[in-house]
């Protein structure tokens, strides 16, 4: 079973909030007036309270409102991610959203074609990590693993073969909007799945893995809706692929 972390933390932070809260208004009062010295020791759920609560205050603000690590659990974004990398997510570069709800309270920039994004697809209840491909009222064709949008095929460039894997895989540099990153196909055409075009919704986003041939993504599930939008990948802080290996920081570095 999946944990909702951040209703778990929006939890603890209200319960140990009104514990300490209560316990400044009236609680020490009334230990203060039984005990004989005049001052009674705080029982151990209050201090624990005291001690949390800041602390877990300011978690809820950093991961609710500017950033939040994730870790990359599948392939599909290979070559840009690998799985193991550990990422920051900007939070509030598409709006402020109110945690749990996911509300917007205030609106800032819409997502740019090539961006990196962390959402919800549609009916799912876990995090997935794409490329922004297609913005509203584009229209995304993917035929014989190629992509055009709006009639235009985006442009790519071949940058290596490699023989020596199964299946043999291209390396491609693809310019998506503002955003020079690279791709990964199978050569096998039988591989490149079912042809696709799709004319993405007003306040909906076309989202691709650069792993064409290897992701679930809005080929399958259709598009995203705008309120289920969590934030923009933006960098590489650390990779540790399993408990069994050493963590690694040879990746680090800005997410193109």
């Amino acid at each position: 079973m999946d944990i909702n972390f951040p209703l778990v933390l929006v939890l603890l932070v209200l319960i140990s909030g009104t514990i300490w809260l209560l316990d400044a208004l009236v609680l020490a009062r009334l230990r203060d007036k039984k005990s004989v010295a005049g001052t009674a020791k705080d029982p151990v759920y209050v201090e624990y309270s005291k001690s949390f609560f800041p602390v877990l205050f300011i978690v809820l603000i950093l991961r609710s409102f500017i950033v939040e690590p994730f870790q990359i659990p599948s392939p599909s974004m290979v070559p840009t991610l690998q799985v193991g990398d550990f990422i920051l997510v900007n939070k509030f570069i598409y709006g402020l959203r109110l945690p749990v709800a996911r509300t917007k309270v205030l609106d800032i920039t819409k997502p740019k074609r090539g961006d990196v994004m962390v959402f919800f697809p549609p009916n799912e209840k876990r995090y997935f990590i794409k490329r922004v491909v297609g913005l509203p009222g584009d229209k995304i064709i993917y035929k014989n693993n190629k992509l055009f949008v709006n009639g235009e095929k985006v442009k790519e460039t071949l940058l290596a073969t490699l023989p020596s894997s199964r299946p043999f895989y291209q390396l491609y540099e693809e310019e998506l909007g503002d955003s020079v990153h690279q791709t990964r196909k199978i050569l096998n055409p039988l591989s490149h799945g079912p042809d696709t075009s799709y004319i993405v919704p007003e306040g909906h986003y076309y989202m691709m893995g650069d792993n064409r041939n290897n992701s679930s993504d809005s080929r399958v599930w259709k598009s995203v809706p705008e309120e289920n939008i969590v934030g923009k990948a933006f960098a590489i802080w650390m990779h540790w692929e399993s408990l069994l290996s050493l963590p690694s920081f040879s990746r680090v570095g800005s997410i193109k």
